[in-house]
């Protein structure tokens, strides 16, 4: 009885720290929105202008005329479309080699993989340059894509062990004796049982290669191949004090990352409801 008087206060305490978080994550984008809708050549404003007057729309024209945003964002768009699907089958595929070695093996590569991840990005740069200079890679999406086929972070790898180890070891001792290889667990057993880590790696893979400056700036010469972040620092060496054109850049940044997030979403739902 006590425990369905609580229910209620327990459920709005739930939502309405939900909603507390999500302004936290909310108002800086809607601060962005506004003021890329300020008029061109404004400061930003002193306290947070949700509606700005007047509201310039054509912004949003404006930056795609100064630059060839509509190529950058195709080049982005086209590096982390081949690098989503290319992380979640290498990234699955070590996850469940590592989900099936011996546990004092299994202990060695988590370890190994831990030390992998605190590895500063930047002990990486020259030796990353070098070996695709000798590979004739530089100034290709080649080099963008090199991450891929170590499954872009040893995260990933880490997320799919976690989900692959929750297949009981019966299930995949059963399909073994049914004739099934490795792969073909994987591909009919293990990978169906990981949507929701399907769904967090991707949208994670996305959100890294998308936003990824360093190494396309590292890595591109040719200006028809940037992509859309060196976009947006060419826009505001272009006019320093322009911060609303910089915003709109931003706006249309961060717009396919929310969008992707949101559509996501049902795939998180799945292990939760489960």
């Amino acid at each position: 009885m006590i425990r369905s008087e609580r229910t209620p206060w327990r459920t709005a305490g739930f939502h309405l720290t939900a909603l507390g978080v999500s302004l936290i994550f909310a108002v800086p984008v809607i601060w962005v929105l506004a003021a890329s809708l300020r008029l061109p050549g404004t400061p930003p404003p002193i306290d947070l202008e949700l509606i700005p007057d007047p509201i310039i729309w054509s912004n949003y024209v404006q930056i795609f005329e100064l630059l060839p945003l509509g190529r950058y964002l195709l080049n982005s768009f086209a590096v982390a479309a081949l690098a989503v699907p290319l992380t979640v089958v290498v990234a699955s595929w070590a996850g469940f080699a590592l989900a099936q070695l011996p546990e004092h093996v299994r202990t060695a590569f988590l370890a190994l993989a831990i030390v992998v991840r605190m590895t500063p990005i930047t002990a990486l740069w020259l030796t990353r340059f070098l070996v695709l200079n000798e590979l004739r890679l530089i100034d290709s999406y080649a080099a963008l894509l090199a991450p891929v086929w170590l499954g872009s972070s040893p995260l990933f790898v880490l997320i799919f062990y976690w989900s692959f180890r929750r297949i009981p070891a019966d299930v995949i001792e059963s399909a073994r004796l049914d004739g099934l290889g490795a792969l073909a667990i994987w591909r009919r057993i293990a990978l169906p049982l990981a949507r929701p880590a399907i769904g967090a790696v991707s949208v994670l893979t996305f959100v890294q290669y998308w936003s990824d400056f360093i190494n396309p700036l590292l890595y591109l010469k040719s200006e028809s191949r940037y992509t859309l972040p060196i976009g947006l620092r060419l826009l505001q060496q272009m006019d320093i004090t322009s911060w609303p054109l910089l915003m709109a850049g931003v706006m249309v940044m961060i717009a396919p990352i929310m969008i992707l997030f949101v559509l996501a979403q049902r795939a998180f739902w799945v292990e939760v409801r489960s």
